[in-house]
């Protein structure tokens, strides 16, 4: 059996047509929907851990897709492409997009690396030091209501009563508990006066900061419980990448010329 001429061509347009179709997820009001889309949907769901790909996801997918086009060819008829107000959320979107993807591609070819982010542990367990202290303050606003309040202190008054008159409203009602922490958590000037007290103690004099003045009391310390590097490693890496990011925007700012 040989084909006629005619035949033949409607053949070769069918076979040479199958390409086409199937790049396209679907065809709506003569405007094609193409399975890129989807495909790059489908992946986004899957790297977020939401969902696995599936046919019924890949459904959903492309139901979303066209009630989306849909509602698009409606919108561009109606004219909402052309609103002031549309027009600058597209451009913020796109200048958002554009430099994400120079972001990344920046971050691809700087990556943090291991060694940066050991030392920037190290770095941090140097600082917090091998000691937590459990301290109570009372912040008040002058050096004389200050040493008021040392000389009741001394003269038997309970530490975690006079605190309800704290200046600092969050701990007053508890004592003036700031609970468990490390030296450098505090101003300097802060954390050296309790560091050198004893068990119970408060200081013999108040410690001003730019909140006022304060009179401490260390209640206890205890060893330090500083995480394994495993467990801090993600928030490591991204507070340097944030750093490597910071540095590289600043980089660009000096060499740009602003008027």
């Amino acid at each position: 059996m040989t084909f006629k001429p005619a035949r033949l061509l409607l053949a070769l347009l069918a076979v040479a047509a199958i390409p086409a179709y199937a790049q396209n997820l679907a065809v709506v009001n003569g405007k094609a929907i193409p399975s890129s889309r989807a495909d790059a949907v489908v992946k986004q769901v899957v790297a977020q851990g939401q969902q696995p790909d599936s046919p019924q996801l890949r459904e959903a997918v492309k139901k979303d897709l066209i009630v989306r086009e849909v509602m698009m060819q409606e919108a561009l008829k109606a004219g909402f492409e052309k609103d002031a107000t549309v027009k600058s959320q597209m451009e913020n979107a796109h200048q958002t997009i554009v430099i994400n993807a120079l972001v990344r591609d920046y971050m691809t070819k700087n990556p943090i690396k291991d060694a940066d982010i050991k030392a920037e542990y190290d770095r941090y367990k140097a600082q917090a030091g091998d000691k937590e202290y459990h301290v109570r303050h009372i912040l008040v606003g002058t050096d004389a209501e200050a040493k008021a309040v040392i000389a009741k202190l001394k003269g038997g008054a309970k530490f975690e009563e006079l605190a309800k008159t704290s200046k600092d409203t969050g701990t007053a009602a508890n004592g003036g508990d700031l609970d468990w922490a490390s030296p450098n958590s505090f101003p300097k000037v802060f954390s050296d006066a309790f560091v050198g007290l004893q068990k119970g103690a408060v200081t013999e004099t108040a410690v001003q900061t730019p909140n006022g003045f304060h009179i401490i009391k260390l209640d206890d310390t205890r060893p330090a419980k500083i995480p394994a590097m495993e467990e801090v490693k993600g928030q490591i890496e991204e507070a340097l990448a944030q750093k490597k990011l910071q540095a590289y925007q600043e980089a660009m700012l000096k060499k740009a010329t602003v008027k």
